[in-house]
């Protein structure tokens, strides 16, 4: 049973592009991007690419530094090749910054949709956290602001709500991470005014498919989901598995689309943010745009197959 069109629309593509193994080249300003996977923010008229981008660990350089590593190149592919939302934090260590220092120079096909997080106690010092993040992106607003890891969230809620109301702010939610405080997350899913959610999915940790996946569907939350590739674990889990020969009704070419393809083929699932600090893998990633997505029978089919390999 294919996912509910009224959660997610999904372009068509060529026929080479469905069936074939090997990732397009970037598109130039003198060709067309390939049609991509687009998902519904939560119940309102607007799309997001189903892949984004988080920048825990692989934004964190000296910013003189910057120009001995692939991050300009990273960023750059990520537009590219169709990307929109960038997700970060004031925890992230001085990602923000080096974020700020590298979206003016990258050609960007479609527009940014920055998303970060406020992550301290206290209104005030919220407030004055986010206004800093602003400065770092060098944005004149995010679109969407979360709170992290729930710090302190019936304080900052009171603000993002202000905010948003005010047009400071365009979309507000909360983020959780390594499977933790679902039962709370879920209460705020269930009765506070967020649009957005974040919390962790992936092959190996499906925690909050019962409860927290449903439960943003039934009240029309936007999902984002971070760790998808349990922080690298999947990887180590199939390394030296060949990918079954069902991956490519999928447009599979890799292990990485394999499993961002899993999750965002969830109809409840807007977007998944793998982070990468190498263009090879940034390609890899935003290839999962391209080509049909795994109906509920082929997602039960992967889990399966995990399943199997890591048993």
């Amino acid at each position: 049973m294919p996912p509910n069109p009224s959660r997610r629309r999904f372009l068509a593509t060529s026929a080479a592009l469905a069936a074939g193994l090997s990732l397009p080249a970037p598109f130039t300003h003198a060709t067309s991007p390939p049609p991509l996977t687009l998902s519904r923010i939560g119940k309102l008229d607007e799309f997001l690419p189903a892949i984004g981008m988080g920048t825990w660990q692989t934004f964190h350089v000296p910013e003189d530094r910057l120009s001995l590593t692939q991050l300009p190149a990273v960023l750059t592919t990520f537009f590219e090749m169709g990307g929109r939302l960038i997700d970060s934090s004031p925890m992230y260590d001085n990602a923000e910054a080096v974020l700020g220092r590298l979206l003016p120079g990258t050609k960007k096909p479609q527009t940014l949709y920055a998303a970060t997080k406020v992550w301290t106690y206290g209104e005030s010092a919220g407030i004055g956290q986010m206004e800093q993040s602003r400065t770092l992106w060098g944005v004149p607003r995010f679109d969407l602001m979360q709170v992290h890891n729930l710090m302190d969230w019936r304080v900052h809620l009171k603000t993002l709500t202000r905010m948003k109301a005010e047009g400071r702010v365009r979309h507000i939610g909360v983020t959780t991470s390594h499977g933790r405080r679902h039962d709370e997350l879920e209460e705020i899913i269930r009765k506070q005014p967020v649009d957005f959610v974040q919390f962790t999915y992936n092959l190996a940790d499906r925690d909050a498919e019962a409860r927290l996946l449903a439960a943003a569907m039934d009240h029309g939350k936007a999902v984002i989901i971070n760790r998808p590739f349990d922080g690298g674990a999947l990887f180590g889990a199939v390394r030296g598995k060949p990918l079954p020969a069902f991956a490519k009704e999928v447009g599979c070419a890799n292990w990485a689309q394999f499993f961002l393809k899993w999750i965002v083929g969830h109809p409840a699932v807007t977007c998944a943010i793998p982070a990468t600090s190498q263009v090879a893998h940034m390609r890899e990633n935003m290839g999962a745009l391209l080509g049909p997505m795994p109906d509920q029978a082929t997602r039960k089919r992967m889990q399966e197959l995990f399943a199997n390999i890591v048993r």
